[in-house]
C-alpha cells in the first residue's frame, strides 16, 4: 500500500499521508513520495489547489522513530533534515498554488510544523498539535522555529516548544495558530468547500500573494513596497484580472483560469 495517496478531482489535488498504523509518521519512502507528489501537482495545470491530510486517526506523528533507531536503515539526522523535511517545507512555500493543511487528528513534531508551513491550516475539532521534540531531547525542526513564533508570538512559541504541551484545535484557533476548526461530523464537507473556493479563485494572484508573504519575513518596508508594486503590475496584466473586472461590471460570477 502506497504511503502517499494522491487524488485529483475538480482541479483539487488531495494528498493523503497514508501510514495509519504508525499515525502517518515519516520514513524515507514517505518523505520522498510526498516531495514527488508535490512536484507533480506543481507541474499539473489542472491542479489549482492542494490539500494535505492524513489517513486514519492522525494527521502526522512526525518522524518514525523506528527508522532512526534501526542500525540497518537509520539514514541519520542530517540526511533526514536535508533530504526529507527541508525539501518538503521548501516545496510547500514555493509551489505557486494554494496549499491547505486539513489536520484530521494529532499533528506532532515535524508533522505539526509541516502543517503550519501550509498557506491555510484548518483542523478537525478532535485534532491536536504537539511540539514533541523536547520530550526526546531534540530541537524543533521543519521550520517550526521560523513559522510558529510568527504565528503566535515568541513567548507562547517558546513555552510550547520547551514544555511540549498538547494544544487542542480550539486552543490553536484561539492563539492564531490555525485559521479555523470544524466539528468532526462536518470536517470533510467543510474541507471540500474551502478547497473548491480556493480552486475557483484567481490562483495566479494567490501565487503572487504567497511570494509577497514569503518575502515579508525578511524584507524591510521599502523592499516590500517595491515588490508589491512590481507584482501588482504583473497581476494587473493577467487574464484573471481582466475577467474579474469584466465580471464585476457585468454583474456575473467570474470564471478564473489561474492565468
Amino acid at each position: 500500500m502506497s504511503s502517499i495517496l494522491t487524488n485529483i478531482q475538480d482541479n483539487i489535488a488531495t494528498i493523503t499521508l497514508n501510514r495509519p498504523d504508525v499515525f502517518n509518521s515519516f520514513n524515507r519512502e514517505m518523505a520522498l513520495a510526498l516531495q514527488d507528489a508535490l512536484d507533480k501537482c506543481a507541474d499539473d495545470e489542472g491542479v489549482r489547489a492542494i490539500v494535505i491530510t492524513g489517513s486514519g486517526k492522525a494527521f502526522c506523528a512526525g518522524q518514525d522513530l523506528k527508522e532512526v533507531t534501526s542500525p540497518d536503515i537509520n539514514p541519520g539526522f542530517r540526511k533526514i533534515l536535508e533530504e526529507h523535511y527541508n525539501p518538503i517545507i521548501t516545496r510547500i512555500r514555493t509551489i505557486e498554488k494554494p496549499v491547505l493543511a486539513a489536520v484530521n487528528g494529532v499533528a506532532a513534531g515535524a508533522g505539526a510544523n509541516i502543517a503550519l508551513a501550509c498557506d491555510i491550516v484548518v483542523a478537525s475539532e478532535s485534532a491536536s498539535f504537539i511540539q514533541a521534540f523536547s520530550k526526546i531531547g531534540l530541537i524543533p525542526d521543519s521550520a517550526g522555529t521560523f513559522f510558529l513564533p510568527r504565528l503566535i508570538g515568541l513567548q507562547k512559541a517558546s513555552a510550547l516548544m520547551m514544555l511540549g504541551d498538547k494544544v487542542s484545535a480550539q486552543e490553536a484557533f484561539n492563539m492564531g495558530m490555525i485559521y479555523k476548526f470544524y466539528p468532526v461530523a462536518f470536517f470533510e464537507e467543510e474541507i471540500g468547500k474551502l478547497a473548491h473556493t480556493l480552486a475557483e479563485m484567481p490562483t495566479h494572484a494567490l501565487a503572487l500573494t504567497k511570494k509577497l508573504l514569503n518575502r515579508s519575513m525578511v524584507n524591510n518596508l521599502e523592499e516590500q513596497l517595491k515588490m508589491e508594486s512590481d507584482l501588482q503590475i504583473e497581476a494587473s496584466e493577467s487574464h484573471d484580472y481582466n475577467e474579474g473586472v469584466t465580471a464585476f461590471v457585468e454583474k456575473r460570477v467570474p470564471k478564473f483560469q489561474g492565468k
